[in-house]
């Protein structure tokens, strides 16, 4: 899974936080690839790598999401196959030294959910906090189902993945919850929210 809507975020990196963004950005991708978390849980660990992220942006939620985001995503480059001209575009993605991104990306919390599959979820990070950024930071209405969709058609058309994937959807989806829960209960966790896909699983089932 490729990730677009960074694309879509990085006008918020054109700020005077920026500079703090990357250093908060690089210190949780170290802390991922050192598997600072005091935890084998995966869910714990994402929200351990989210308080270490809030204390470094001081409390700052948009810019916790957004470094976070950032500091998960798989990738550190991103091809894109344009329609009509069939040209690819390779866009650079801001990250850590290679050696720690790839060490990174080896220990990224990936069991995240009942279904998840063999080769793990680690790229639902950047779906659950990205959209949690969008829609914590929506003051009018909330963009995350907008934006989330337009990410996933826009990468389909783009040829970045074969088709919108589901899965991909209710990451967002959970992270547009997050987004707007943690405005009123400041002390929410990412995992209470995360869990609440197994839990409904459950309840479907019984």
């Amino acid at each position: 899974m490729r990730f677009i809507f960074l694309i879509i975020l990085f006008p918020f990196l054109a700020r005077p936080q920026a500079p703090h963004i990357f250093y908060a950005m690089d210190s949780i991708t170290k802390q991922i690839a050192y598997r600072q978390y005091y935890t084998e849980n995966d869910l714990f660990a994402v929200d351990s790598m989210y308080v270490h992220a809030r204390d470094l942006n001081k409390g700052n939620l948009p810019e916790t999401f957004l470094s976070i985001c950032f500091a998960v995503i798989p990738y550190n480059k991103v091809p894109i196959k344009v329609p009509i001209i069939h040209t690819i575009l390779v866009f650079p993605l801001i990250s850590s030294a290679d050696s720690i991104f790839k060490l990174k990306n080896k220990r990224l919390p990936s069991h995240l959910f009942f279904d998840t599959p063999k080769e793990g979820d680690n790229d639902k990070n950047a779906h659950f906090f990205g959209s949690a950024f969008i829609s914590y930071s929506s003051n009018i209405f909330d963009l995350g189902d907008v934006i989330g969709y337009f990410v996933e058609v826009f990468e389909e058309s783009f040829e970045v993945q074969n088709q919108v994937d589901p899965r991909d959807m209710e990451a967002n989806s959970l992270g547009q919850i997050f987004g707007r829960v943690i405005k009123t209960h400041k002390n929410v966790m990412p995992s209470q929210v995360m869990i609440l896909k197994t839990l409904y699983h459950i309840r479907m089932n019984l």
